[in-house]
């Protein structure tokens, strides 16, 4: 039997969002303070930059996390990772490096509770049945999902699009029923949902942080002639086509500075 006080039934913590068993709380202010960082701590919470924390209760069930996010659990909780041997480390170790996700991807299993590493990043929940039941992410988004998905690097279908579209050649995809748990630099409400029936979408820049396995990418440029698109000043746009979902930031991702890890205040 477990009974954690202090953190569901806390003042300052509240629940902001929650699906299945996966819940994402957020701290309202951060009061441990002195004379010197209160003042930079009350401002901060005032621009909604707040420290939030994904708590998983586990129910004889199996997640799946990046390397690293676990910052503490409690129960009948095992974990093991999911490296079958030295070619197989290898093997993920190269497609880590290309997709800037964690090699090793641990799982839990068991009863109890799991609690990720905080974050000042905003926490998205995605049910990715809901995106045609794959879906395709930027690098780095990806914290933890349940093991009913499948976690594998997809390679891109033509070169174009990872050498003009700043998207890289490769990216994690999560297929399947299940919630996906990723971390954005821009938050939920504030993030431009498209959804395509076969149609198209041209988007100048990587400001697609998501989006359908369904739907082709390429890049093309942003006029018929290369004249055109040099006097437009646009060159090359990324363009979706098909059948599915877009989710896609108003602003470059680069152009943020919250991609920040909680530490705690020495």
């Amino acid at each position: 039997m477990i009974s954690v006080n202090n953190l569901f039934d806390n003042d300052d913590v509240k629940i902001i969002d929650k699906k299945g068993n996966i819940s994402v709380i957020e701290f309202q202010k951060d009061v441990s303070v002195n004379k010197s960082t209160a003042m930079s701590e009350y401002f901060a919470s005032k621009m909604n930059v707040k420290r939030r924390q994904v708590i998983i209760q586990l129910q004889g069930d199996e997640y799946i996390t990046s390397a690293g996010a676990m910052q503490w659990m409690a129960g009948d909780i095992e974990s093991k990772t999911n490296v079958k041997g030295v070619g197989d480390f290898l093997g993920k170790a190269i497609k880590g490096s290309v997709t800037s996700e964690s090699t090793v991807k641990p799982k839990y299993h068991g009863t109890g509770i799991l609690a990720l590493e905080p974050t000042y990043n905003y926490i998205l929940l995605e049910d990715v049945s809901t995106w045609n039941g794959s879906i395709v992410l930027e690098d780095g988004l990806f914290i933890a999902c349940e093991a009913t998905l499948d976690t594998k690097v997809g390679i891109r279908s033509n070169i174009s699009s990872a050498v003009l579209g700043g998207e890289g050649l490769f990216n994690l995809k999560l297929s399947g029923k299940g919630i996906a748990v990723l971390e954005s630099p821009v938050p939920r409400e504030e993030l431009i949902e498209i959804e395509l029936e076969n149609d198209q979408i041209k988007i100048d820049g990587n400001m697609a942080i998501a989006w359908s396995d369904t739907l082709d990418f390429t890049v093309e440029k942003s006029t018929r002639s290369l004249l055109g698109s040099a006097v437009a000043g646009e060159g090359f746009v990324n363009v979706y086509r098909g059948t599915g979902k877009i989710l896609m930031s108003p602003v470059r991702p680069e152009a943020t500075n919250n991609i920040l890890t909680y530490k705690p205040k020495q």
